[in-house]
């Protein structure tokens, strides 16, 4: 036999292998995997397009299986049912990739999220366009969970959302408000137009805080591109929607301490954050390579540390579950506008944005993330602490 037969008969083996063992790895998920056309019917079932998929996955984990989706070297219909069931059975665990070990090692030995580090997500995803935002979240910009306890839609279930922050907090006339990452200003601009307060919003994009002062014209509010790290005054009230997972586990007590020092005695502070159930100190690699940069979902271990001695937990709620209807709702938006976007957002971008979509609703469908809202206090309520639901 030739050298160049045995070149081929060795890569026939070794992608043999691979097809066995990732259609293996699949079956214990209860995923079918199909070769050919299309893009699948049913939650159970994946179509592979491009052979090359089976050692992609094997050798890069979920970094591969992301790229490989975004390449279209494979499909499911719905997408984000094949992921639930991928994520369920605990696959991402048996099949790390090499980008995840050196993800961890970075993390271990370096700060991922210092001054100069933090704004790269503003550049890389919030500032991707305000087009694109608007068209996926509906009418009130508001980039986190929605609270669908009484909501019959997106738009309902933020106005729901805001209104619970405001009510935990006892918002009242008069008081001046922190909001830390701050976004496009509609959870500052309802704050004030419903409960008479004052404010002010951080945020590290420049896009954001350029369409949030626009949102905000007119009203009590102050819209600064600052680092949170930076603030030093005093407000009555904090809170903080959607930005803890930027932070970084380098940075949570730091983030404690601003907090603290920016709140009088009597002072009271909700911290609103997707988080883990477990330890970790990175992030999904694709997820840091394509959507969020630097970024890390916290534990409650993780929250509670930084808590302790600077803060005494009043409430802590969970409605992770909330998140799931949130990003279908996303999803459907999205969907219906691709046509009416920019060219920016071409094919791959596309693929990329409903994997991302997907990838998160899987995570919260399955229980793997939560949505929690945390009631601080510096001392302590006298009397107790009551929240609203």
């Amino acid at each position: 036999m030739s050298d160049a037969s045995n070149v081929v008969s060795r890569r026939s083996a070794t992608h043999g292998f691979a097809r066995e063992r990732v259609q293996a790895l699949l079956a214990l998920a209860g995923v079918r995997v199909r070769e050919g056309e299309g893009g699948g019917s049913q939650d159970d079932e994946l179509v592979v397009h491009d052979g090359r998929l089976y050692g992609r996955l094997l050798s890069q984990g979920s970094l591969g299986l992301g790229e490989a989706y975004m390449d279209g070297w494979w499909d499911a219909s719905p997408l984000d049912g094949v992921l639930a069931r991928i994520l369920g059975a605990r696959l991402d665990r048996r099949v790390t990739g090499m980008a995840a070990r050196l993800d961890g090692l970075r993390a271990r030995w370096f700060n991922l999220q210092t001054r100069r580090r933090s704004r790269e997500v503003g550049r890389r995803h919030y500032d991707l366009g305000n087009d694109l935002y608007r068209a996926m979240l509906g009418k009130r910009l508001v980039y986190s969970c929605g609270y669908w306890r009484e909501a019959d839609d997106l738009d309902a279930a933020q106005e729901a959302k805001l209104d619970l922050v405001c009510r935990k907090l006892g918002l009242r006339p008069g008081m001046r408000v922190l909001d830390i990452g701050c976004g496009w200003g509609e959870a500052l601009k309802f704050a004030c137009e419903r409960y008479g307060v004052r404010g002010v919003g951080v945020t590290i994009s420049a896009e954001q805080a350029a369409f949030a002062r626009e949102l905000c014209a007119g009203l009590p509010v102050e819209i600064r591109l600052q680092d949170y790290r930076d603030v030093d005054e005093r407000f009555d009230r904090i809170f903080s929607i959607g930005m803890f997972e930027h932070v970084g586990h380098a940075n949570y007590a730091t983030f404690m301490d601003v907090m603290r020092r920016c709140l009088p005695d009597d002072g009271l502070c909700l911290l609103h954050t997707i988080g883990r159930n477990v330890s970790r100190r990175i992030t999904d690699p694709w997820i840091a390579r394509y959507i969020f940069p630097n970024s890390m979902l916290p534990s409650a271990v993780q929250v509670s540390e930084a808590v302790e001695g600077r803060f005494v937990i009043e409430d802590w709620h969970n409605f992770g579950t909330d998140y799931d209807r949130t990003l279908q709702a996303w999803r459907d938006n999205i969907e219906q506008a691709w046509e009416r976007l920019p060219a920016l957002y071409d094919a791959r971008f596309r693929r990329m944005w409903r994997f991302y979509l997907a990838g998160s609703m899987a995570s919260f469908r399955t229980r793997r993330a939560q949505l929690w809202q945390w009631v601080l206090s510096p001392h302590g309520v006298p009397g107790g602490y009551v929240a609203p639901r």
